[in-house]
């Protein structure tokens, strides 16, 4: 997945082993800022949707319901693999419109994310499973690799959704551009000094 934005490396494994359990602990926060197909109504809200790998999609993940768990039971774990077969993963969401726009003339939304838990790919399966695709999402949005509605159905989808005929003209209208999601702000105690670090960068579109 091609976001933008900030990335913290350790120099040290000692680093690594502290900035690993920032992470496990939730003591790094990340903020992101995406553009989202269509007009989001809410000015804010929390997307709390557990998410499983998705078995009919693999690689790729998925939202989990009851109806998808039962899916699993029977498969061989050999043939679909363990991860196939995990627990689904509690995932939340916070977002907050920063504005609502257009691109290329179509209605578009720029939020401020901010993952809670860090799941894989937890932006984009939350953002499709409230009807409103990352721009430029080839997998997760309009017709892309992965379960459409982050595996979904219609009637389960927001009424404010964006609909799929323009989701497929911003698609169509932004063919070859890079994803619209960035990595904008974290902030975490330094793992070795204890200091209080905060970084921004400012999203390219």
């Amino acid at each position: 997945m091609d976001t933008s934005g900030l990335v913290v490396f350790a120099r040290t494994n000692a680093a690594l082993r502290e900035l690993n359990s920032l992470f496990r602990t939730r003591k790094f926060t990340r903020k992101y800022e995406a553009l989202v197909c269509g007009h989001v109504t809410n000015d804010n809200g929390v997307i709390d949707l557990p998410l499983m790998r998705d078995y009919e999609c693999p690689p790729y993940m998925r939202v989990s319901t009851e109806e998808h768990q039962l899916a699993l039971i029977g498969l061989d774990p050999v043939e679909v693999g363990k991860k196939i077969l995990q627990s689904p993963k509690p995932s939340t969401t916070e977002f907050e419109v920063i504005t609502r726009e257009d691109l290329n003339g179509k209605d578009v939304t720029r939020l401020a994310l901010t993952s809670i838990s860090g799941r894989t790919h937890q932006l984009n399966v939350h953002c499709a499973a409230i009807g409103h695709p990352i721009v430029g999402d080839a997998v997760y949005g309009y017709g892309g690799e992965a379960a459409a509605n982050g595996g979904l159905e219609q009637p389960s989808l927001p009424k404010d959704r964006a609909s799929e005929d323009l989701q497929k003209e911003i698609a169509e209208s932004i063919l070859g551009k890079p994803m619209c999601v960035h990595a904008k702000s974290i902030s975490f105690e330094h793992p070795i000094t204890r200091e209080k670090l905060s970084f921004e960068c400012a999203a390219p579109f």
